[in-house]
Parts: C-alpha cells; sequence; structure tokens
C-alpha cells in the first residue's frame, strides 16, 4: 500500500525529493486554511508540517488513518502530543538538525552583549566614537549555565570549550552530564552562573518559569540568553530584572508575544510595554526566532526528518 503524506509546509526539497525515490506518495497544500486541511486529512497516512497551524484533537480526530506527524523543527508544542499517542500516532521531530546552529547563535549572542556590538556599530554609523562606554567584558574566567541540557544544550556547551569558562548544566533528567558541562541541582547553578543559557521545551511546567522570583535566586548578577521558547520567560519581569541590574544584558531570540506561525508580532496594534522596552533597551539582543535558522540547518532538518520516516517504515 503506499503511504501517502500532506506536507502543509514548505521545506528543503531534499525532503520530498528523497520520500519520493523512497516510495513515498507526496502531496502539498501549502495555503489551504486549517479546516481545508482537516477535511482532506482522512486520506493521508503522514502529515509534514513546521507552524502553520495547531494539530489538535479536532485535527486528529478527521485524521483516522494517520500513521505520523512529522515536524520539520525541534519542538512539537504545536501538538497534542498525548492525544497524538493515545491514537498510536508516531511523533517525529527534529532537534539533532538545528542545534549546531542554536548553539552557534547563542555563543554569538554572548559575545555581542559581553562586547557591546550592536550598541557600537549603531553609534558609529552615527558618527560616535565612544570608546569608554563601550569597554567590555570578557566570557574567560566567567561561569555559564546551562538549563536543559539536551540536544542543543549540550551542542551550545560543545562550543564553550575553547573558552576558560566553567559549564554547569541543569536537566530535570538524571545524569545528563558529560565531558562539556557538569549536572548540579537548580540552587547550585544559581550560585554560581554568571551567563544563564536556557535550551528547554515550552512545556506546563516551564510556562513563565522565568519570573522575578526564579531571577532573584541568583546569587550574582547575570546576563540571560533565551533560545528555547519565549513563553519560558516573563518579559515584564525580565524588564525589571533589568532595570534593577539583577540582569546585565538579555540575548532574545524568541519572545513571549510570538504568534504560532512566527509572522505577525508587528501587526498588533499595541505594543506592550515591556516589550517597547526591550525594543529601545540598549541592554538587549533581539532576532526573529533565528538562531535555528541556517542554510545548513535548513536542509539537515529536512534530512534528519527523512531518515526517520523511512526508518519508521523499515522497523
Amino acid at each position: 500500500m503506499s503511504i501517502k503524506i500532506l506536507h502543509i509546509d514548505s521545506n528543503h526539497p531534499i525532503l520530498w525529493q528523497q520520500l519520493e525515490e523512497a516510495g513515498f506518495e507526496n502531496h502539498a497544500d501549502f495555503t489551504s486554511s486549517k479546516e481545508e486541511i482537516e477535511a482532506k486529512i482522512q486520506d493521508y497516512n503522514g502529515i509534514v508540517i513546521r507552524s502553520r497551524f495547531k494539530i489538535d484533537k479536532t485535527f486528529l480526530d478527521k485524521a483516522v488513518n494517520l500513521q505520523f506527524i512529522a515536524r520539520v523543527g525541534a519542538g512539537l508544542e504545536s501538538i497534542d502530543c498525548d492525544y497524538a499517542l493515545d491514537k498510536d500516532i508516531n511523533l517525529i521531530a527534529a532537534p539533532e538538525g538545528n542545534c549546531n546552529a542554536v548553539a552557534e547563535h547563542t555563543l554569538g549572542m554572548i559575545l555581542s552583549l559581553f562586547n557591546k556590538l550592536n550598541q557600537a556599530d549603531s553609534e558609529i554609523r552615527l558618527g560616535e566614537w565612544n570608546r569608554e562606554s563601550n569597554r567590555g567584558y570578557e566570557l574567560d574566567g566567567k561561569t555559564v549555565g546551562i538549563i536543559g541540557y539536551g540536544n542543543m544544550g549540550k551542542a551550545f556547551a560543545k562550543k564553550l570549550r575553547g573558552f576558560d569558562v566553567e559549564v554547569l548544566c541543569y536537566d530535570i533528567v538524571d545524569n545528563m552530564g558529560d565531558e562539556n558541562a557538569k549536572q548540579v541541582s537548580l540552587q547550585d547553578l544559581q550560585q554560581k552562573t554568571d551567563v544563564l543559557s536556557l535550551h528547554i521545551p515550552w512545556t506546563p511546567e516551564t510556562d513563565k518559569m522565568i519570573d522575578l522570583n526564579f531571577i532573584n535566586a541568583f546569587a550574582k548578577p547575570i546576563w540571560i540568553i533565551n533560545t528555547s521558547r519565549g513563553k519560558n520567560i516573563v518579559t515584564a519581569d525580565l524588564v525589571e530584572a533589568i532595570k534593577s541590574g539583577k540582569v546585565l544584558g538579555a540575548g532574545l531570540d524568541v519572545l513571549e508575544y510570538e504568534k504560532l506561525s512566527f509572522e505577525t508580532l508587528f501587526k498588533e496594534k499595541n505594543t506592550p510595554e515591556a516589550f517597547q522596552y526591550l525594543l529601545d533597551g540598549r541592554k538587549v539582543i533581539l532576532t526573529p526566532h533565528i538562531a535555528g535558522w541556517t542554510f545548513e540547518s535548513h536542509e539537515r532538518l529536512a534530512q534528519v526528518i527523512v531518515d526517520k520516516i523511512k526508518a519508521l517504515y523499515s522497523k
């Protein structure tokens, strides 16, 4: 029996090509609404998605022949995973595909913050030559704390091997530490960390996890880097911590205000006050959810998904 796959988002062409070569039947629909996709999803055995809409109970109840959902990305938060698994639908993601890109972006944000690269660049363009106000910090000698030590956290820790830093990690799973990071309790991490990097999924446990109480539990003022999910940080609390000096700077690739599709942030009429502070702030670097969005990861993500789909049907 031919396995019919519906692609609802565009991806690197090798995904389509290699699935076709392996004997799968590909169909594409990049424009129909969720309701229109629901009306025909019963005809498909697999669906390949990025982030166009949520795969919820209503969708899954109509997907009576669905055998797998493949998300070309690291997280599965746009899917009702428990309900899908109850229906014996296989869930496929590709965190291995963009972990190197995320690691490099994270390091780039830290170095940019420490050396005030964005600030200095903007001042030069305005004809200002300010050396003392752009004096930077060195990463060597600092302690880097990583929360979440899966694919992303491990890749980032590996990048830090060229620096004279202590790397600590905290994870809800035991025995995750390796030669690049020592696993410690959250309390120990908060006692020693200078730079905090988040590499956690968005779950009920991590939603709004980084609030003012959490930040104030750190013994020292810290820099915060978030390349995980925006809703893991309470933005208003982060802003308060920046104003008080508890947070020395922040690099945010993700924002609490993002929509699922990632592409409608600036269509809102009223900008939240905390977000406006980030937009105006000189201690903040913002990027549009692109940490894992490189030319190399674009292909690697597709390849990981292809390999996992093929492996599913070779059992």
